[in-house]
């Protein structure tokens, strides 16, 4: 039975995590909610309804490691720079959220579906990262095809929601499509706080997630393109992406074009990505983020439609794949690879 730490309990990331081990598949004894010192003594668990043994929210200054087996860190890079090597000297299997320790060669990044031999004994640090959420819907969907006829390129748009920008990008949106629809006359105030995204988000689109690099690229571009190199063991993949932020609540949606090594049909792309665990494919349809966020068994799913192999070249495939960026994109697959480690053997 394991004791586990959530910490950034009270975040979007850590609600879920707390929801996903309520009643989960994950032998637990009891969880310990951590967050900052503000919040310590909140009950989460009668907040969120849950019935896990789970105790008042601890401080992270106050979270005693000995005896945590592990800790699923979901409050940002820099505070688990600070943290995490200090909770996995000290025996737990560290699982990191943030994009602390993604591209640290010693540390494995895992998408369970995808790499779980990564975790086949445990990392040398004691720390597995977890992807970026964008990046774990899209290699879900491209390990299916690589296997069928190997990965030459990417070109990827993403089309990310507000809940990537947390409970505050949430009721952002929220409040600002409250107040263009009660004032639709009323343009946004030029020299007023940028916000969560940087620019208005409600009844609008940003090219822009993150900060932009000498090249143009921003921030979110860079870590697509590298990431499914690393966990699809592919360094040489040619990868390139637009990110989008859009006016909707949850989901993240990504157009997806890829060059395959081998000729295929649709049907033979079809059938590769029905047959892989943990994805949904429409034929001759589409998932949307409404319909995907609707159900608990479809947000623990990613979605696949719209499967077209261009006419004149059958090495060409475009892809739509949509999937909760909360939950598959970050809380189920932390779990999951908690859940990975356990089967392994060696955490007990």
């Amino acid at each position: 039975m394991l004791n586990i730490a959530v910490i950034g309990a009270t975040g979007a990331v850590g609600r879920e995590c707390l929801a996903l081990l309520d009643g989960g598949t994950l032998p637990v004894k009891r969880v310990t909610p951590v967050a900052s010192a503000r919040s310590a003594g909140r009950d989460l668990r009668a907040e969120l309804g849950l019935a896990l043994d789970a105790g008042p929210v601890v401080a992270l200054d106050s979270l005693d490691p000995d005896g945590l087996d592990v800790a699923v860190l979901s409050a940002g890079a820099e505070l688990s720079r600070r943290e995490g090597r200090r909770l996995a000297a000290a025996g737990a299997l560290v699982v990191d959220n943030s994009s602390a320790f993604r591209m640290d060669p010693g540390v494995p990044l895992v998408v369970p579906q995808v790499n779980p031999h990564t975790l086949a004994t445990r990392p040398p640090g004691g720390i597995a990262a977890n992807p970026n959420c964008s990046t774990i819907q899209l290699v879900r969907a491209l390990h299916p095809l690589h296997t069928l006829a190997g990965l030459e390129s990417v070109v990827l748009t993403t089309y990310q929601a507000a809940s990537g920008g947390g409970l505050r990008g949430l009721g952002e949106l929220a409040r600002d499509s409250r107040h263009a629809l009660e004032h639709p006359a009323a343009a946004p105030d030029p020299a007023g706080p940028p916000g969560r995204f940087g620019q208005p988000l409600a009844f609008n689109l940003v090219p822009e997630i993150g900060l932009a690099d000498g090249s143009g690229f921003t921030h979110e571009e860079r870590k697509l393109a590298r990431e499914p190199r690393k966990i699809l063991g592919l360094p040489d993949l040619r990868l390139t992406a637009t990110a989008v932020r859009v006016p909707v609540f949850h989901c993240h949606s990504e157009a997806v074009h890829v060059r395959l090594r081998e000729p295929v049909t649709a049907a033979l792309v079809e059938d590769a990505l029905a047959a892989a665990p943990g994805i949904r494919l429409y034929r001759g349809g589409y998932p949307m983020p409404r319909t995907v966020f609707a159900t608990d068994r479809d947000r623990a799913l990613v979605h696949v439609g719209r499967v077209r192999v261009e006419p004149d070249d059958p090495h060409a495939v475009w892809l739509w794949v949509v999937a909760d960026n909360l939950r598959v994109g970050a809380a189920l697959n932390a779990l999951q690879i908690v859940e990975t480690a356990v089967a392994a053997g060696w955490l007990r």
